[in-house]
């Protein structure tokens, strides 16, 4: 049986230090897992500052990117919202009749400048909430060509999507203690699993800060 040659150009995947898969072709080595990596809220910020903050598309993209980012909705999810799923007494978004999502004040605040906008320009309350500026529907595709287009704008190597921001919302909330079964709902999973491989994309650096903080077992 013939050996694997040294010079053989076909890719070979193996894990690095942090546990990630690299992918080797022709002796260069790169990360497969570079374009999943987990955005950080520096980022996100940045994907927002890269919206107008005067236009009406610039107000109804930096919404539409706070709601899938801070509440963890789909495209499909965010783009089928009407007025009627709103609760502006209560900063209530009612995904549907199983999955409320609430907000933030400063998530709120964006959202509801969107909501201000819409009123002045006439858009009716029966639209859909993140509409062209004639009450249209917003296709899919616009949604994801957005995304790839402000990420270049923001100098964000990493691929920006609708599921890159529900990932970094699933990470943040594990870090920050909340149990499983809330993060599960706030994105609307049906399965526990699945909301579990999410939160378990622990980053290498979070976990060495989290084992150096822990106290002291021989005091």
């Amino acid at each position: 049986m013939g050996s694997a040659q040294s010079g053989s150009s076909r890719p070979m995947d193996s894990p690095d230090w942090s546990g990630r898969r690299t992918r080797a072709v022709n002796g260069a080595v790169r990360s497969t897992d570079h374009a999943r990596a987990l955005l950080t809220q520096s980022e996100v910020r940045s994907l927002l500052d890269a919206c107008s903050r005067d236009s009406s598309t610039g107000l109804r993209n930096r919404a539409l990117i706070t709601l899938m980012y801070r509440g963890g909705l789909r495209v499909a999810e965010s783009i089928a919202l009407t007025g009627s799923h709103i609760d502006c007494e209560e900063a209530l978004v009612r995904v549907s009749r199983t999955r409320v999502i609430a907000l933030d004040d400063d998530s709120y605040r964006i959202l509801d400048a969107w909501i201000q906008r819409r009123r002045e320009i006439e858009i009716p309350w029966h639209a859909p909430v993140f509409c062209t500026l004639r009450a249209g529907r917003l296709n899919p595709s616009y949604v994801r060509a957005l995304f790839t287009r402000l990420g270049k704008k923001a100098g964000i190597e990493k691929r920006v999507s609708a599921e890159a921001l529900r990932r970094a919302l699933a990470a943040e909330l594990a870090r920050e203690g909340v149990p499983i079964g809330l993060i599960q709902a706030q994105l609307g999973h049906q399965s526990t699993a699945t909301t579990e491989r999410y939160v378990a994309r622990v980053a290498p650096n979070d976990l060495v800060e989290a084992m150096r903080k822990r106290r002291s077992w021989l005091s």
